[in-house]
């Protein structure tokens, strides 16, 4: 009688929170990296073959008028809250711009509320301290990184729930695995899986068995301008390797016989990062024109989402979160007012009637406007996006109402959502929140003073050189959530003819004297896998040291690391700062 009465209390529970248990849906959203619209065989590029990514479109619904954020972190909210990104907060792709405000609400948070078991594997780039961590905005489980690139894609040191560890092998396949790994755990309860992969976005790794195919290929294919011909063939190399790992998750899902309770999103961050073919249109990433924020979106659920179903209507990154929920019965607590709206009608109608809209894609300070028919880029040109996706024939003075509407539209949008980015970004980085054992601080988010330089002018993945005198500093502008006991380790290099320097961390009051005893001057390194040259910074294995424990006092301040003594002619190359709440 108890099993009886417990199982028709579960069930009530999870009818109340939108779906019976059994029926739920899992939901896995995959987000490329920097892959243009056309960097997939079913969007027409004879150049590479993408079977596994055609297939998924072809079994479920195809959008061909999806938009995303010219560039990574506004996309990332966009998807992550139904939001535009200046109502974010998100502004920039490092040094703390890329964070979302914390008053926002993830999909993420909305799924867990409902009962699902949640998990990130990837790249994150909306904010790395918690509770700007993933950990923090809905996600169980995380493993890969919050920066906004990488710098190494092969045994990569990553982070598991906010604890450094070590990758395993190529970066894709090896968030891949962990994917796998957390279906096969929860295959008996609904589980969401955001896997945003971190390429092709430079550096442009990938392993031989991609890059042998592509390295001498003759592209049948090419950008109508200048074109790097050894960078493209690199990109078409990972794309060819996402698709063999889409094709994994899929086979998986197939295996514990789990595809007609799954559905699986597909879609791209911004325009390709780079000149290549993507169907003749204008603009590449971050660029507000069509090439720069058009994306494919493949929504797959069997036996709900008829196959084959292709859809023209207009939709944007904004959309999923309504959309995903709707879909799955899961009723959102009331937030912030959502600027997106959901597609369950056009997925899952006959033929809806569908009113026309406008969706704005915005980034440093450039406005475009879309409309089912036509696109208002930010100098003002009009152009039939039916007729011209190229964007090759201004026709503002044909058309000059439509023009001078959607200008209105674009200077009233300026208003009422740009304008929430007016103010400079004060908001410092938390530091030592209760919920959370570890706090990274790395040199992407530090400030150098004096002589101390970034190994390159990208801050992500960069780490502090240069530093020669007493009188330079790193600082952090923190916010000490709750006072404790910190223990602290640094990440460092430094020769041995170097070795000696003594240096202080100081916060408030408190203060964490170290030295580096120990000489360590590993090379430079990701060259060697490298398949064309990089612009960002190369990396280093770092050295950890430990500096012991410190108290600190809540509050907001500076903290500095400045060096006390200099034996010899620089104090260290400096990576990151660890701290973790110790009793």
């Amino acid at each position: 009688m108890k099993q009886i009465l417990l199982f028709l209390y579960m069930a009530y529970i999870a009818t109340a929170q939108g779906q019976p248990a059994a029926t739920k849906p899992n939901i896995i959203i995959i987000l490329t990296d920097d892959q243009g619209w056309g960097d997939l065989s079913i969007n027409g590029n004879k150049n590479l073959q993408t079977p596994n990514i055609d297939r998924l479109a072809k079994s479920g619904a195809r959008f061909h008028n999806f938009f995303v954020s010219p560039v990574c972190s506004p996309t990332r909210a966009e998807f992550l809250t139904g939001r535009y990104h200046p109502r974010t907060g998100v502004y920039s792709t490092s040094a703390g711009g890329e964070r979302m405000d914390l008053d926002e609400q993830t999909i993420a948070q909305v799924f867990k509320s409902a009962g699902y078991s949640t998990a990130m594997f990837g790249k994150w780039h909306n904010g790395m301290q918690y509770p700007y961590h993933p950990n923090a905005r809905g996600f169980d489980e995380f493993y890969g990184f919050c920066s906004g690139h990488w710098g190494e894609y092969f045994n990569a040191q990553l982070e598991h729930n906010g604890k450094l560890v070590d990758g395993n092998g190529f970066i894709i396949d090896d968030l891949t695995d962990k994917a796998i790994q957390f279906i096969d755990e929860n295959k008996e309860n609904p589980f969401l899986i955001y896997l945003p992969y971190n390429t092709p976005h430079s550096p442009m790794q990938v392993p031989d068995r991609w890059w042998n195919k592509f390295k001498d290929k003759e592209l049948e294919l090419r950008h109508d301008g200048e074109e790097d011909i050894p960078f493209t063939r690199a990109a078409l190399a990972m794309c060819e390797n996402i698709d063999w790992n889409v094709g994994r998750i899929m086979e998986k899902l197939s295996a514990l016989q789990l595809e007609k309770n799954t559905m699986v999103v597909y879609f791209h961050d911004n325009g390709p990062n780079g000149r290549r073919w993507n169907g003749g249109m204008k603009g590449s990433k971050g660029s507000t024109d069509e090439g720069g924020v058009r994306s494919p979106l493949f929504i797959r659920w069997p036996g709900t989402i008829a196959a084959n179903r292709s859809i023209e209507a207009i939709s944007a990154a904004i959309d999923l979160l309504p959309t995903l929920t709707d879909l799955a019965g899961i009723h959102a607590s009331p937030g912030k007012p959502l600027d997106g709206i959901s597609l369950k009608p056009l997925l899952l109608g006959a033929q809806p009637l569908w009113p026309d809209r406008m969706i704005f894609n915005h980034w440093g300070g450039n406005v475009s406007v879309r409309t089912q028919q036509y696109r208002l880029d930010h100098t003002g040109m009009l152009f039939d996006m039916q007729r011209d996706r190229g964007q090759r024939q201004n026709i503002a003075n044909q058309m000059a109402p439509v023009a001078e509407t959607l200008l209105k539209q674009a200077e009233q949008w300026r208003e009422q959502v740009l304008s929430e980015l007016a103010n400079p970004d004060s908001r410092p980085f938390p530091l030592g929140h209760p919920d959370s054992k570890y706090t990274q601080l790395p040199a992407r988010d530090g400030v150098p003073h004096g002589n101390i330089k970034r190994s390159n002018r990208f801050p992500n993945s960069s780490f502090f050189t240069n530093w020669i005198s007493v009188d330079d500093k790193i600082s952090w502008n923190v916010d000490l959530i709750e006072s404790g006991n910190f223990e602290v380790v640094l990440y460092y290099t430094c020769p041995q003819k170097d070795a000696g320097s003594t240096f202080e961390l100081r916060f408030g009051e408190s203060t964490l004297k170290g030295q580096i005893v120990e000489g360590y001057d590993p090379p430079l390194r990701g060259m060697e896998h490298d398949r064309v040259e990089r612009t960002e910074s190369y990396v280093k294995d770092f050295k950890a040291l430990n500096l012991g424990t410190v108290h600190l006092e809540k509050g907001q301040g500076e903290l500095t690391l400045q060096a006390l003594n200099i034996p010899g002619s620089t104090v260290m190359d400096f990576r990151l700062l660890m701290f973790e709440r110790v009793e």
